[in-house]
């Protein structure tokens, strides 16, 4: 009787992981990837696996994720640099760097709400709440931060002046 209980248990458990195992495939098969028109480089849009289009060409000016899984970063008129989920939604506004929307430096880009940066991962998932004026990117695991600091032009460029810098780790850590 034992065994025949241990035996449905097993099976149920194989069951399980074959089901599990399926779905994370379905899963990472699950994207959209960038692509433009024939007669222009300057053209974007998404298609689905399939080839079918999901994201129409010209929606967004500039579209910076050559795959699509579950977030991707355009160039939205108005709004600027920003995060969208595959409804389309804004997440949030991604911080300009250099003529284009922020470099990933450690796994982290600095993204931007009501004034305040914060971090999100590869993923899009915000990491660190934004609540610093100025934040620089991670390198060797921190970033130096401030939120008593002032921006000062050069040029066509602009900088960070503060008395009040300190280092965060990954997680938001004060270190």
């Amino acid at each position: 009787m034992k065994l025949n209980k241990l035996r449905v248990l097993v099976f149920l458990c194989c069951l399980l992981f074959c089901f599990y195992s399926e779905a994370q495939k379905n899963k990472q098969d699950d994207y959209l990837l960038r692509v433009s028109k024939a007669d222009s480089l300057e053209s974007f849009g998404y298609r689905d696996k399939n080839g079918k289009m999901v994201i129409a060409f010209d929606k967004y000016p500039m579209i910076y994720t050559d795959t699509f899984r579950n977030h991707a970063i355009v160039l939205k008129p108005g709004e600027g640099f920003v995060a969208i989920d595959r409804k389309e939604r804004v997440l949030y506004q991604v911080r300009p760097f250099d003529n284009g929307p922020d470099y990933t430096s450690e796994g982290l880009y600095r993204i931007l709400k009501d004034g305040k940066i914060g971090y999100a991962d590869t993923t899009g998932k915000i990491v660190i709440t934004p609540q610093f004026r100025c934040a620089f990117s991670f390198e060797q695991g921190k970033a130096k931060v401030s939120n008593e600091c002032t921006t000062h032009k050069a040029g066509e460029h602009s900088y960070w002046k503060s008395e009040a810098w300190f280092y965060i780790n990954t997680r938001g850590e004060k270190l």
